[in-house]
């Protein structure tokens, strides 16, 4: 009781929210938003533009760039573990403006992949059942996943981790087959070991620069494991199960990826992964077991699901957190009698759904241009993420704060957070090297400038109680 009455007096925003999701849902709603359909349906594109070796290249870095990211927000969540997260801390340690344009975007580009999540999780059943129409299905899973989050923290928490572990299976599954494959185990395939790494065009056959254009879309692959931080202000005992889940989801997902990765470079020529519809489904397919195909539409379908039941979940609380600092309406604060904010998973349903509109009526203008201004949305967050912890680091220090007194601490500082910061950057900066990608990066910076601007005014409308304290943070660790 100690440590929530401490909590509060911290972090005014984590009142009204109950602190009952355990580690294990911590832990698997991270993996479960990381884990999404685009793991399972997009991974062949980029072994067809980088090559085998500049695939496997591509994920290594871009799992080196989430490992930075987490170990700076595992400090900064077990010191202060709300439900704002990064759009918390980009308001105490960069700017309250800084707060709302990180806080709106994310939540937008959240709301937008919720959608996709509808749309992909109904092409599925549509195949299934044809006469049922693609636009049902997606009200069907929208008012589904309406329901489980407007239940308790722990409902939500209890389904996402078996959705998620859906996933987790598939993958281990697939690892195992594929590695089968590629060292000839049993009679009905033949021995293929890194034969498909030698393409006959080099190491890089599309060029280095391949691999660099392909980094973003990798990167936002490892997006969604930023959840935990988020999740952070409904789970119980934060300052013990952070640190602990933080650890564990940078080990499970970069294996997880890893060695999928690496198993789909090794047993599908590259000049075909990019037109397979679906190439785990291939793998499978290629050792024989039954209804392979099927059984990947299911897990797809799980995948999808589970992501933007992720998706709603880290959306409606961070807009709920928003609320409370005067950055939305107030009445996206309001919480039922399980302590959900209802009114916040509402509203982001009812942005996801008019987004699909958008898409079957101007696909070609209004959806692309707000799938492209948002595109970036991950990677901010993740340079948000590095330089608040490091101005947190070094306000904690300057206060009087010892380096033993923080339950996790992120190691080799400044260099992980700067490092951090500056690979991001370079992912987002890549985005030029691709002339059909440089409207996606001209339209990002200017949605990002306008969000800034509107974030600078709001502010100014209103009075800023001193609700940060450089003894609160020292508290908190």
């Amino acid at each position: 009781m100690e440590n929530h009455k401490e909590i509060n007096d911290i972090l005014p925003e984590s009142m009204g929210l109950k602190r009952d999701m355990k580690g294990r849902h911590l832990l698997m709603i991270s993996i479960g938003g990381t884990i999404g359909s685009g793991l399972f349906m997009g991974i062949g594109h980029t072994i067809h533009t980088a090559g085998p070796l500049g695939a496997v290249l591509a994920y290594v870095v871009g799992g080196l760039v989430m490992y930075l990211v987490l170990l700076c927000l595992g400090e900064l969540a077990s010191a202060m573990p709300v439900s704002g997260s990064f759009a918390t801390y980009a308001y105490r340690f960069i700017s309250p403006a800084a707060g709302f344009a990180t806080g709106w975007i994310y939540w937008l580009s959240w709301a937008l992949c919720i959608a996709a999540d509808f749309t992909v999780a109904g092409i599925l059943m549509n195949a299934w059942v044809p006469e049922v129409p693609i636009y049902i299905w997606c009200g069907l899973f929208a008012s589904f996943l309406s329901i489980l989050n407007l239940l308790t923290v722990k409902a939500y928490g209890e389904t996402e981790y078996w959705f998620a572990s859906i996933k987790v299976i598939a993958i281990v599954a697939f690892i195992i087959a594929g590695a089968g494959l590629i060292l000839g185990v049993g009679d009905n395939h033949p021995f293929i070991g890194l034969h498909n790494f030698h393409t006959g065009r080099g190491l890089f056959p599309n060029g280095i620069s391949a691999v660099f254009m392909t980094m973003l879309v990798v990167v936002f692959s490892f997006q969604g494991t930023e959840l935990v931080g988020i999740a952070a202000g409904e789970c119980e005992d934060p300052r013990k199960n952070i640190p602990k889940v933080t650890k564990a989801v940078v080990f499970r997902i970069i294996i997880f990826f890893w060695l999928a990765v690496a198993v789909l470079a090794a047993t599908i020529p590259f000049e075909n992964a990019g037109v397979l519809e679906s190439p785990f489904a291939y793998v499978f397919g290629m050792t024989g077991i039954p209804y392979a195909k099927e059984l990947m539409t299911f897990v797809v379908l799980t995948a999808a699901l589970s992501s933007g039941n992720s998706g709603l979940y880290a959306s409606s609380r961070l807009l709920w957190s928003m609320a409370r600092q005067g950055q939305a309406p107030s009445w996206c604060a309001k919480l039922n009698a399980h302590g959900v904010p209802y009114i916040a998973i509402l509203i982001t349903i009812i942005v996801a759904c008019a987004s699909l509109l958008t898409k079957a009526i101007a696909a070609d203008t209004v959806y692309l241009f707000l799938i492209s201004s948002t595109g970036m949305a991950g990677c901010l967050s993740w340079v948000v993420i590095a330089v608040c912890q490091y101005r947190f680091r070094q306000e904690f220090l300057a206060g009087g704060g010892k380096i033993e007194q923080l339950v996790f601490k992120s190691p080799f500082f400044p260099i992980t957070p700067i490092l951090a910061i500056v690979l991001n950057i370079a992912v987002i900066l890549g985005l030029y090297l691709d002339p059909s990608n440089r409207m996606m990066l001209y339209s990002s910076l200017l949605v990002i400038a306008a969000t800034y601007i509107i974030g600078i005014l709001v502010e100014k409308r209103k009075p800023h109680p001193e609700r940060f304290k450089s003894e609160g943070i020292k508290k908190a660790s």
